[in-house]
């Protein structure tokens, strides 16, 4: 079949084209069966397929290089029933630091191609058909009229399979449906598990519990186990968790590339359940895109704010309901584990494994410097010298990696903003100009008031470091705010301990059992327990042991720990 064959007709009018036009002008019902009307009349020898536009665009198939799109015009210019109908706008760029021009786009909303395909011609209209002025979802067809319905059937085929396929892109679920993000993908190819300050042996182990997941298809049906898993990253917010999870897609993105023969795996980001159909409607949208695109990595951030007491049961039952979800990983983060339902953190078949992120030791915030140190190398301004940074990591203990991110900053926005003027000039010009608001001016007079904290043990060549003088009052008064944050917990907590115990997730516990309890699983140790003195009392029958185990969890002998248990010491 040649071109020539499609534009015999073209010297008169186009019917389709009038139609459409004449159809829209008036009450909207039904405009495909109007379309489809059409097309059979004006083109009685030829077979009609519609495919509705979706995850198939043939239009961006072509337009990606695998098909030819030529658009057809009359040779009857017509100035009211053309055979096109675009819209163009001009798209700004979405950053003007990026110094972008923006670009122009062509929204179709009725228009005839020339649609060329391997060894295939077709012709094919694009049409949009939302009728009416709802809310309703756009809708827009193809129409392929062709001597061969089956070579039609196979085009929309493959062009399906590459419409769903991911082409350096990540899928991103928000406000109640999927869609491709190009930037995320951007975002996570500068993650690299090389820049993530973790424990070695930690860092170890979280890549190959991953690893070995993805590797381990075979292993999980030989032990006759559902090819399935479920990871909490927890902790105090800026210690790792996120940037964890992005190396992870980092280095799963590299599976299956650059002549890698492993499987690769794609990566599903959950931002959100809020939709227009409700939170029931997401998570059956997200599981349902999840075991389509299995294996696969699904990532839910902030666990405990997404998944909240409205949903959990229907959560649970998608996660471990009737349907397999073989091949999916999940990695929830979250910073306060206790917000999560038992159901959730503590069963074995959802999330059965564990990381905390604790704020870094002294070795760590050694190489967080080094790390700071690296960014600054081409900084003429900045000195940098080796040993700067184990006194920095000696006055940060106890801060997170967020914390030290701030000293940070906020020494090196300090620096900035004297232009290379000696300080007395800058604070008097700073004085001057901003006025008492100025944030940068509240910098500057609070560290005014702050004693250096120490840590160069008096090195008089450190001392000379402008760095090292600006870093010293940052982080002090980032302790300060850090020591308020902890009084006014202390205090809201010591309120509730008159009263002799605390409520916590529905559970009520005398506070000294409690303190008992926080200091056994965050040091694994206490100097007033033995490794067997706790009491379940579930009110059903005689209490169960507990056992602690060394690694900070809990085993009951002989029992089950529920949400609705009271704690009690073994006298």
């Amino acid at each position: 079949m040649t071109g020539n064959s499609y534009t015999v007709r073209s010297h008169a009018e186009d019917q389709t084209a009038r139609e459409y036009f004449h159809h829209s002008a008036g009450q909207r019902v039904n405009t495909d069966i109007v379309l489809v009307e059409a097309l059979r009349k004006q083109y009685p020898n030829l077979d009609l397929v519609v495919a509705p536009q979706g995850a198939l665009s043939l239009l961006a198939f072509a337009a990606a290089g695998f098909a030819e799109a030529t658009p057809v015009e009359d040779a009857v210019k017509d100035p009211v029933y053309s055979t096109a109908l675009k819209w163009r706008q001009f798209i700004p760029p979405a950053r003007r630091l990026d110094r972008s021009p923006g670009f122009m786009v062509e929204s179709v909303i009725f228009a005839k191609y020339i649609y060329k395909w391997k060894d295939q011609e077709v012709l094919l209209y694009v049409a949009s058909g939302r009728d009416g002025n709802a809310l309703s979802p756009h809708l827009t067809n193809h129409y392929i009229l062709t001597h061969d319905s089956h070579k039609a059937d196979e085009l929309i085929k493959e062009a399906t399979l590459w419409g769903v396929e991911l082409h350096n892109e990540v899928w991103v679920f928000d406000q109640g449906y999927w869609q491709k993000s190009s930037e995320l993908y951007n975002s996570v190819q500068k993650s690299n598990w090389e820049d993530v300050i973790l424990e070695e042996d930690m860092k170890k182990q979280i890549i190959a519990d991953v690893e070995n997941f993805f590797d381990g298809q075979e292993t999980y049906q030989n032990l006759k186990v559902p090819w399935k898993r479920g990871i909490i990253y927890y902790g105090p917010p800026g210690n790792g968790k996120t940037i964890s999870i992005k190396a992870m897609m980092h280095s799963l993105y590299q599976r299956g590339a650059h002549g890698n023969t492993k499987m690769s795996v794609p990566t599903l980001y959950v931002r959100t359940l809020t939709s227009f159909a409700g939170p029931e409607y997401s998570l059956r949208a997200i599981f349902a895109k999840a075991r389509q695109a299995a294996p696969c990595y699904l990532v839910f951030e902030d666990l405990d704010s997404i998944v909240n007491d409205r949903v959990r049961s229907y959560f649970l039952n998608e996660v471990d309901g009737l349907r397999s979800n073989d091949g999916i990983l999940m990695v929830g983060s979250t910073n306060h584990l206790d917000r999560l339902d038992p159901g959730i953190s503590k069963r074995p078949s959802r999330f059965d494994r564990k990381y905390f992120f604790p704020n870094p030791d002294h070795e760590q915030r050694v190489q967080y410097a080094k790390f700071w140190q690296g960014k600054l190398t081409n900084n003429d301004d900045v000195e940098f010298p080796d040993k700067l940074c184990p006194a920095i990591a000696k006055i940060t203990d106890k801060f997170s990696f967020a914390y030290m991110q701030e000293a940070f900053i906020a020494s090196l926005l300090a620096i900035a903003t004297r232009g290379g003027k000696d300080k007395e000039d800058a604070e008097r010009q700073a004085h001057r100009w901003a006025g008492p608001h100025d944030p940068i001016v509240a910098i500057e007079q609070r560290a005014a008031r702050v004693t250096l904290v120490g840590g160069g043990d008096g090195d008089p060549e450190l001392d000379k470091l402008v760095l090292w003088k600006e870093i010293q009052k940052q982080v002090k008064i980032l302790r300060e705010e850090m020591d308020k944050d902890t009084e006014a917990v202390t205090g809201s907590v010591s309120q509730e301990r008159e009263s002799g115990q605390e409520q916590s997730g529905g559970v009520v516990l005398p506070c000294r059992y409690r303190d008992e309890l926080d200091e056994k699983l965050h040091s694994g140790h206490s100097p007033n327990l033995d490794l067997e003195d706790w009491e379940v009392d579930d009110g059903l029958g005689p209490g169960q042991r507990y056992r602690w185990n060394m690694g900070g969890s809990a085993t009951v002998l002989g029992g089950t720990l529920s949400s609705h248990i009271r704690i009690g010491r073994i006298p």
